[in-house]
């Protein structure tokens, strides 16, 4: 079985000293990578990068994720090659489509449909294939040639094999199907828009949704899906000593029909003790294939010893 990665994201908050000591501390805790988000309101994603491998030694920074349609694809690349060669070749790019309208109303981008932000996706990152295959840009051996070094990033894993490993995630056909094809990171979101709300209102997933979107993933992906690694966001860590009453307190919260049971089953969701959320993450990995999870930000010191205990399982 492949082993496990594990995560977490950051928010860069506080003095530059306060900031660089959470990040050595998550180090500490034994996680793999730390993810930044890209929404208003909170610190840009590829600064706080930066300022985060800066502060550590061997921990994956990465985006979880980029909203593509908020980006110039130009100047994406160079964000993306800057903060690569900064990195030490440690950053890996996740992107998306964008789900709040919110957002896109306050940056005063036209929110589109989804097949129309897929499609700037699908152009963003045909972009960016073409940009770090090229070493750069259209000048760029004209500045190399006057002693400015070549922009381009230092991996070759993603983006047709010139640039950092890519992470596509969302729930959708067609965003999946652009995964499977085209990422080194598959992530099955865990979050849904609830039907006949506004953009933006969301629920977790079932345990039955995440095999259908797991099933249709692998089947896109083809003969390339056992190389794929398989990413999760659990959405919350709920440490309990009677999981079903803790998993009864939260129904309703994560979505207006989702059950007790439902939130049990769910792989968005950790209930339970140490040993019984270990084992759940276990299980999860031979029932729908994830070995990559990231928790959220709150979730993180609550997480630790999980993670520990998988790790002294075989994971």
């Amino acid at each position: 079985m492949t082993a496990f990665r594990f995560s977490t994201n950051v928010f860069a908050t506080g003095s530059p000293a306060a900031f660089a000591a959470t990040c050595r501390r998550i180090e500490a805790q034994g996680y793999d990578t730390l993810f930044a988000a890209d929404h208003l309101g909170i610190a840009a994603p590829f600064p706080t990068l930066v300022a985060a491998a800066a502060a550590t030694e061997r921990l994956t920074v990465g985006t979880l994720v980029l909203n593509a349609p908020f980006w110039n694809p130009a100047l994406l690349a160079r964000e993306i090659a800057t903060t690569d060669q900064l990195t030490g070749g440690r950053l890996e790019v996740g992107l998306g489509a964008g789900h709040m309208k919110w957002e896109f109303d306050a940056a005063d981008i036209p929110w589109q449909p989804l097949a129309a932000r897929t499609e700037q996706l699908v152009a963003t990152l045909d972009h960016l294939d073409r940009a770090f295959a090229a070493d750069g840009f259209a000048r760029q051996a004209d500045l190399h040639a006057a002693g400015v070094p070549v922009l381009r990033p230092v991996q070759r894993h993603g983006f047709g094999g010139f640039g950092p490993p890519l992470i596509i995630g969302g729930t959708g056909d067609r965003v999946l199907r652009l995964a499977a094809e085209r990422a080194d990171i598959v992530s099955i979101a865990g979050i849904h828009q609830v039907k006949g709300a506004e953009p933006g209102i969301l629920r977790i997933g079932t345990a039955a949704e995440a095999k259908d979107r797991v099933r249709f993933a692998r089947g896109c992906a083809g003969d390339r899906a056992d190389a794929v690694e398989w990413h999760v966001l659990v959405q919350a860590v709920v440490p309990a000593d009677d999981r079903r009453a803790a998993a009864a307190d939260l129904a309703g919260r994560y979505g207006p029909a989702l059950t007790a049971d439902d939130l049990l089953d769910t792989p968005f969701l950790l209930i339970g003790t140490v040993e019984e959320m270990a084992g759940q993450v276990l299980r999860n990995r031979e029932r729908f294939g994830f070995t990559y999870y990231s928790v959220q930000a709150p979730s993180t010191e609550a997480f630790v010893p999980v993670m520990e205990r998988v790790r002294a399982l075989g994971g």
